[in-house]
């Protein structure tokens, strides 16, 4: 598959790169946040050859790949300027939001988390047939690859939430390294001074104050493992660094704001932050304790049942987190026991359909599809032909059901998060225990989970149109819009249009109005001006190089590929302000591609020394052109259309 050219082709049909807020990818599907869903050609994009399917939901646009998602998502990063750290953030209602913001944070290292657990697994399986001892070398180096990643996942936690809540990298390492110091065992250490709360679930014994207040540490005594601790701390230090930069003179703001950031987030970590978090997560897994402990069988039936069906709108991330929760507070986890039984469901039904169609195209189609399915990458099988032959999807349903009872009932638990499908099976072997009823429990649910789709899809007939008919048809339509696509392109082409998008938010100001002569006059050349709204940022508003770049930080100028000469200040007058409230991140010379930051400036901070923080942007070679269109609207966003340019 030329990934490429289906990285261009969703892009194209997504809207185009200025259509998209960010991108990340999980194991099957691109999932897009846009501006404007309604840009999108969905139809074409769910009929394009190389993409399942088209979902939307929880604020998202996901498009299914299957399992080159990863190489398909690359290729996109490698052909554009997405830059999802500074550009991702959440819509929707407040369950979408709390989806996406939970999946955006473990998406990223859901693959190593797995892979260590494999490792795990496989100390597991040496131990069982004898080929080491605890004390060896190999068990030793080969647990510390397999532990260290769990072990310090606070850390893991740190990077992506600083992507997610826009904070420096390093200083949310430095806030998340505190929680987890080695030396915070002597917090714990002693004598206790005293007991909070004693004989409630959330009593703790005190053991060092901090400035006159208890630090309340987790049973355990340390942070390690600890998720819902570590991103509630880099929440807090985004909000109290961009608090801090606010106010902090632009000369000293490089280290005063990461050292007061790090400074307040880890003290109140350790007094709020830290016990808070404790006792919700102590209260989450209390409730889904509660829930399994009334009917283990109704708990992990539900969980089997209804993963497939979550997994088709990617709610099934509300549970991930829950799952992982358990892992770290108690070395088990009933939710992954359950999730882990609905792929074979689908799996069985895939097969029986293959045994009973008689179309030989459509089983080529089918192999692939069941073989993926088996190993627990599902979402081809439910788009490809689950929700299209719903009788189906219900017979594979009802064999998760069945496979959820039994695990139920034998109470079958997973220790840890490793590979999927059968290559999980080693994560149901308890280390130093060796191959136990966890073990073959797991197998027996699994294969009573075949038995029962299988069976029941044998009874079900399949739709008499011919399924290669219909995809054929598809295509030719897709061929149509591909063609049409082309014209259209080309047409393009001849014009010879140049769009100029803003580089920042904020209402559009009339060149005209502009408090400068030489801007207002037009002598410069034909442009626009903003004011901007309160985040001063100038983003890259096309492809192209730095020409000029004065030092203060107030004005760039930037020549596109394709010749036009731009020129962007940030104020009038703000040369006499030597760079105070101004950050560059660029250098002249730079290639740089269009949604590329390249200065920061704190528009209150220009206002108080008295300048107008209007951004003015000026086409200086505008006699090159035969016209120059502003655009109309009173507002615009980073990415808008600013200005149209005809050759």
């Amino acid at each position: 598959m030329k990934y490429e050219d289906l990285a261009k082709d969703i892009i194209q049909h997504v809207g185009g790169e200025k259509n998209i807020i960010s991108l990340r990818h999980c194991i099957t599907r691109l999932r897009f946040q846009l501006v404007d869903e309604t840009k999108a050609d969905t139809e074409y994009l769910k009929q394009r050859e190389g993409i399942v399917t088209v979902v939307k939901n929880g604020g998202q646009y996901q498009v299914v790949i299957g399992n080159h998602v990863s190489e398909v998502y690359d290729a996109i990063l490698s052909i554009t300027s997405i830059d999802n750290a500074s550009n991702e953030k959440s819509s929707g209602n407040i369950i979408e939001r709390l989806i996406d913001l939970v999946s955006g944070l473990f998406q990223p290292f859901l693959g190593t988390l797995a892979a260590t657990g494999i490792i795990k697994g496989l100390v597991a399986i040496l131990g069982i047939f004898g080929l080491t001892s605890e004390t060896s070398g190999l068990v030793i180096v080969l647990n510390a690859a397999g532990d260290a990643f769990f072990q310090y996942l606070p850390l893991v936690i740190a990077v992506s939430a600083a992507r997610r809540f826009k904070l420096d990298t390093y200083v949310a390492l430095a806030i998340v390294g505190g929680l987890i110091y080695p030396n915070l065992a002597n917090l714990t250490s002693g004598e206790a001074l005293y007991t909070l709360f004693e004989g409630t679930i959330f009593q703790a014994e005190i053991y060092q104050e901090l400035l006159g207040i208890p630090i309340i540490m987790p049973p355990s005594g340390s942070y390690y493992s600890s998720i819902i601790p570590a991103i509630f701390a880099v929440w807090l230090g985004s909000v109290l660094y961009k608090w801090i930069k606010k106010w902090m003179p632009g000369s000293i703001s490089n280290f005063f704001t990461p050292f007061l950031t790090i400074l307040l987030s880890v003290i109140l970590s350790f007094v709020i932050i830290g016990p808070l978090t404790t006792w919700l997560s102590n209260l989450i897994g209390l409730a889904f304790d509660g829930v399994y402990n009334f009917s283990p069988v109704l708990f992990t039936a539900l969980v089997a049942t209804s993963w497939q069906v979550l997994v088709i709108f990617g709610l099934h991330w509300s549970l991930v987190p829950i799952a992982i929760l358990q892992l770290t507070q108690y070395g088990e986890s009933s939710v992954f026991a359950g999730s882990s039984v609905g792929t074979f469901g689908v799996f069985a039904a895939l097969l029986a359909i293959y045994i009973k169609t008689k179309n030989s195209k459509e089983k080529s189609i089918l192999a692939p599809t069941i073989l993926t399915a088996f190993f627990c990458i599902t979402e081809p099988a439910i788009y490809g032909y689950m929700l299209p032959m719903k009788k189906f999807f219900g017979a594979a349903l009802l064999g998760n059901f069945a496979g959820g009872v039994y695990t139920g009932l034998t109470q079958v638990t997973t220790y840890r998060m490793g590979g999927l499908g059968v290559f999980g099976l080693p994560n149901y072997i308890l280390e130093g225990e060796g191959i136990g009823p966890n073990f073959w429990n797991r197998i027996i649910s699994w294969i009573i989970t075949v038995i029962v789709a299988f069976v029941i899809s044998m009874f079900i007939k399949i739709d008499k149109e011919d399924p290669v008919k219909k995809y054929d048809e598809k295509q030719i339509e897709k061929n149509n819009i591909n063609n049409k696509t082309k014209n259209q392109n080309n047409d393009m082409k001849q014009r010879e249009v140049y769009n100029i998008y803003s580089p920042i938010d904020g209402e559009i100001v009339s060149l005209d109005k502009v408090n400068d002569s030489i801007f207002s006059s037009g002598t410069m050349g034909k442009g626009i001006a903003i004011s901007p709204n309160s985040e001063g940022k100038i983003i890259a508003p096309c492809d192209g190089e730095i020409k000029s770049l004065f030092s203060t930080g107030h004005a760039i100028g930037i020549t596109s590929e394709k010749g036009v000469d731009l020129l962007i200040h940030i104020g009038i007058d703000t040369v006499e302000m030597e760079g105070e409230g101004f950050e560059i991140l660029v250098s002249q010379g730079d290639t740089i591609q269009a949604g590329e930051p390249l200065i920061y400036f704190d528009p209150i901070i220009i206002e108080k020394a008295g300048f107008s923080s209007d951004v003015i942007v000026i086409v200086t070679n505008s006699d090159s052109f035969q016209r120059i269109e502003a655009t109309e609207t009173n507002a615009v966003k980073v990415g808008d259309n600013l200005l149209t340019i005809i050759k």
